[in-house]
């Protein structure tokens, strides 16, 4: 083992952490701001088509803030599970308004 082997794990390890902070931004953030889009419809009172669009107008607003989310975290891990756990929570907010309504 040289004494530039800890640089080279250092500089791998800080590559990883920025592709899993790049995996919670685009693909979990998106797919947490689509779970609450669809948690926000449900629960909005009114007409659907309403509900629908403002949804998707908070939606929007909560993919930023899931990106912006990514990068500010301690670490990658940490990022992904928030956002995982964010996701969990939409879709059993989801899960629950289906159930209890019988409608899709």
């Amino acid at each position: 083992m040289t004494a530039g082997d800890g640089h080279v794990r250092a500089r791998w390890a800080r590559r990883g952490d920025i592709a899993l902070r790049v995996v919670a931004a685009v693909p979990l953030g998106y797919a947490t701001a689509s779970l609450w889009a669809m948690a926000i419809a449900r629960l909005l009172p009114g007409d659907r088509a309403e509900a629908s669009v403002t949804a998707s107008l908070v939606a929007l607003a909560l993919c930023a803030i899931a990106a912006i989310w990514a990068f500010a975290a301690r670490s990658g891990w940490r990022a992904i599970l928030t956002l995982a756990v964010a996701a969990g929570l939409a879709a059993a907010i989801t899960w629950i308004s289906i159930d209890a309504t019988g409608r899709v």
